[in-house]
């Protein structure tokens, strides 16, 4: 009984009790992004790699990766923006289908200029970070299925299926191509290769959005009356407790802005959009595929190495997402985010001064564990601070902010790595990282404190709203006389 307990309790801790008590379309969202994830450590791992192998030099390589994040930005903020009106999942498909696309082309193609063609109207993530208008929607739908309170073991699973397919996609990826060069082919060839997986990869994503329900897609709204007898009946409360001589009012709706958001969630989004454009600035100066590029130009490894080495780090944020729920229910989901990223951020601006590799390893696995546990509660902190049906257009924006601040960040790490100062890139990214967690337990740890109080007074006032409705059909006429 005391195991069965036991058991029952870290099920509970870890999500694994909510998990079990999805819907399917939960499920199909996890796999697809497990799918899309691996893809994307996959090509991460090559992507530096292979435009060396085309004869391209460090500055247009951080060029790529720069124009395309900023590709991404216009066509993943217009997919998200009309997600809702147009269906979630019409646009998944759609992007998975442009994901293979972009497969197509880099297996079969050289050309700079086609090649960035291609990432910048198609999907090809040169971070191994999410790209494309997918996590957007996937977490509005995850929030519009899941219950506020299981919120937060939804999204650590969420992300720990990101971090191990992201793993897988480097490890697998690391040994098959080296195993292909053993075998005689070329570093070229073998690394087209794996674009043929990306794309395997795009068209299976695309098959499997096909089998989500229309549970997944927004509530419809109700019809807006344009007679206005009726909307002025519409108008009248339920019960009118007000005097004869003063005629009920109902307060003007608060307008809302063209992006559809009202003026509360406005300020909230700004205030994050100011904070994430210096995280994620730092996180686009150095990618999974420029810290590849790194280690292979500092300790010159074989390619299965090196891809075990970057899937070794990925697994170990997968095992720190698992925590970071059950941490989040004991502390906060703003101190969680902070507590964890902010030694993370220490870890990266030290990653580029040791010369033993095995100290490079154990800060590359650190920054991996604590950098990541910060995604699962930031997705649940974004999806409580606004309005349900703000919350795709919502989580859209910050991910085009995100993007956007990450798109300079390549081009940045470029220019220093041509001039041979590659390792300025490493202590620019912790310092920004660190600003970034300081910001936000200032600006936002209050927020959440006042949201868990306001959450506790709803319950008692409901009670207290019933209570005096029993006393008055107490004092009422009609029972009065019984």
């Amino acid at each position: 009984m005391p195991m069965k307990g036991f058991a029952a309790k870290a099920a509970d801790t870890l999500g694994i009790a909510t998990l079990a008590t999805c819907s399917k379309d939960i499920y199909i969202l996890l796999l697809t992004r497990f799918i899309r994830m691996t893809a994307y450590g996959s090509s991460t791992l090559i992507l530096a790699l292979y435009f060396q192998q085309l004869k391209y030099a460090d500055t247009q390589i951080g060029l790529f990766m720069t124009l395309t994040l900023i590709g991404d930005v216009a066509i993943s903020l217009a997919l998200t923006l009309v997600a809702d009106r147009l269906g979630r999942r019409r646009i998944l498909i759609l992007g998975a289908m442009s994901m293979a696309l972009s497969g197509i082309v880099f297996a079969t193609i050289s050309n700079y200029w086609i090649l960035l063609l291609a990432a910048v109207i198609g999907v090809i993530s040169p971070s191994g970070n999410e790209i494309g208008p997918f996590r957007a929607i996937e977490e509005s739908t995850i929030a519009h299925l899941t219950e506020k309170e299981r919120r937060s073991d939804v999204f650590a699973w969420y992300v720990i299926f990101g971090t191990l397919g992201t793993a897988g996609g480097s490890l697998a990826c690391g040994w098959f191509v080296q195993r292909l060069q053993t075998s005689g082919w070329t570093e070229l060839d073998s690394f087209r290769v794996v674009f043929w997986y990306y794309t395997g990869c795009g068209v299976v994503k695309a098959a499997l959005s096909l089998l989500l329900t229309k549970a997944c897609e927004p509530a419809p709204k109700p019809p807006v009356s344009h007679d206005p007898a009726e909307a002025s009946h519409e108008m009248q409360p339920f019960l009118d407790t007000s005097s004869p001589n003063q005629p009920a009012s109902k307060p003007p709706p608060a307008k809302k802005s063209i992006l559809g958001l009202s003026p509360k969630s406005q300020a909230t989004l700004a205030k994050l959009c100011m904070l994430f454009f210096f995280d994620s600035l730092a996180s686009g100066m150095v990618p999974g595929s420029l810290v590849a590029y790194f280690m292979n130009g500092k300790f010159a490894m074989p390619k299965g190495t090196l891809g075990s080495i970057m899937s070794g780090a990925a697994f170990a944020a997968s095992i720190g997402n698992i925590f970071a729920s059950a941490i989040s229910k004991k502390i906060g989901l703003v101190q969680t985010m902070v507590f964890t990223h902010f030694p993370s951020a220490v870890f990266l601006a030290l990653f580029p001064f040791p010369s033993s590799l095995t100290v490079t390893i154990i800060l590359l696995v650190a920054r991996s564990v604590l950098g990541s546990m910060d995604q699962a509660p930031r997705s649940a902190f974004l999806s409580a601070v606004v309005l349900d049906d703000e919350r795709t257009a919502t989580m859209g924006i910050v991910n085009t902010v995100k993007t956007m601040s990450q798109s300079s960040g390549p081009l940045i790490t470029g220019v220093l790595a041509g001039r041979g100062h590659f390792w300025v890139a490493f202590v620019i990214a912790g310092a920004l990282k660190g600003s970034y967690d300081i910001g936000l337990l200032t600006l936002f740890v209050r927020h959440e404190a006042e949201s868990k109080k306001d959450a506790q007074r709803a319950p008692e006032s409901e009670d207290s709203d019933e209570e005096s409705e029993d006393e008055d059909a107490q004092q009422a006429p009609g029972n009065a006389g019984r």
